[in-house]
């Protein structure tokens, strides 16, 4: 059996952003932007979809649309304790052993990344599974762009133009690395958990390395868990301020 078979996705959605407050309901194309991201999540066709919030209006936004929401506590310090809260009201037995953490800003996202995930969890038997793309030096020496040092398994790479890449996270920091790259890893902010690696990790307090660089991936790292790392091909573009909000506007037709 595939991890597929007991995956659940969840993604995470809070109305009090810092840079763009109640960004989850901000207009796209005519729809919520969390609907947009719900309906590519779907669109995956791998696992039930749920929207974990602390809001009452972006769960009926969803279930408007067919959608499952959960309401949470509004005093999450991450999306992946909403996403764990979230996780135990849906499924208190445990018969969900994956879970998908999906950032609900990313209405561009491509429904091929819940696979990514899965398929880099299947293959290499670590804690927790990420993504990242490539980087050129000019964009990662912006720090809010968050590289990603990376052990790759030269033997899964394929001699075609766009090979898949396979490896393990060694670090990740908003400085260039590692120093001297011709080319870096951009860090694409979405999970594929185990549940009983998410279940150690929420319980954990924040780390050093976690606080200096405000990554939360690192106390993963700190607490010896292995994190693997698919490839792909670009970045999906997320909204963070009212800049990227009207870019997303602009090219999904406003």
């Amino acid at each position: 059996m595939s991890s597929a078979d007991s995956t659940i996705i969840i993604i995470p959605a809070r109305m009090s952003a810092s840079r763009l407050p109640g960004k989850p309901l901000a207009d796209i194309a005519g729809k919520p932007m969390i609907q947009h991201v719900w309906e590519r999540a779907s669109a995956a066709d791998i696992a039930p979809v749920y929207v974990a919030t602390d809001h009452q209006e972006i769960a009926d936004v969803i279930r408007a649309a067919g959608g499952e929401a959960v309401i949470t506590r509004d005093d999450h310090p991450s999306g992946s304790d909403r996403v764990f809260e979230a996780l135990q009201i849906i499924d208190p037995d445990e018969s969900f052993k994956i879970v998908l953490n999906l950032q609900g800003d990313l209405p561009e996202m491509d429904p091929a990344i819940p696979a990514a995930l899965v398929a880099a969890l299947d293959r290499s038997g670590a804690d927790l599974a990420t993504l990242v793309t490539p980087s050129t030096a000019e964009e990662a020496a912006r720090p809010q762009v968050v590289k990603a040092a990376i052990a790759w398994d030269t033997s899964t790479e394929q001699a075609t133009a766009t090979p898949s890449r396979f490896g393990r996270a060694l670090y990740f920091s908003r400085a260039p690395i590692p120093a001297g790259a011709r080319e870096y890893s951009h860090h694409i902010g979405v999970y594929g958990w185990r549940r009983s690696a998410l279940s150690k990790f929420v319980i954990l307090p924040p780390s050093p390395l976690e606080k200096v660089e405000k990554l939360e991936q690192l106390r993963a790292l700190e607490a010896g868990m292995t994190v693997a790392v698919t490839q792909i091909g670009s970045v999906p573009c997320g909204v963070d301020t009212e800049d990227d909000l009207d870019a997303a506007r602009r090219r999904l037709g406003h």
